[in-house]
């Protein structure tokens, strides 16, 4: 008889590293975003600073960068955890 299974319940365990994976992809993201906004060799500081809301292109240029990594990260983490437990 092959051997029980563990039910589909979520542990603590893969919660916690998920989160993990959450917060490194978070500063991750929001590190890029500020070098990026800051050292203008692509000229992206140029640009927010002469549109027509430049705090608020700010915002959304850092919350975009930061979102993607975060999802991103937790993403990767999943299938990392996944393919590791087998």
């Amino acid at each position: 008889m092959p051997p029980k299974k563990s039910s589909a319940v979520v542990s603590p365990a893969l919660l916690l590293e998920l989160a993990c994976h959450t917060i490194m992809g978070t500063a991750l993201g929001l590190g890029f975003a500020f070098v990026l906004t800051e050292v203008d060799a692509f000229g992206i500081s140029s640009l927010i600073a002469h549109s027509l809301d430049p705090h608020m292109t700010f915002v959304v240029f850092v919350g975009t960068f930061t979102l993607a990594f975060a999802v991103g990260a937790t993403l990767t983490g999943f299938v990392f955890t996944m393919t590791q437990e087998r």
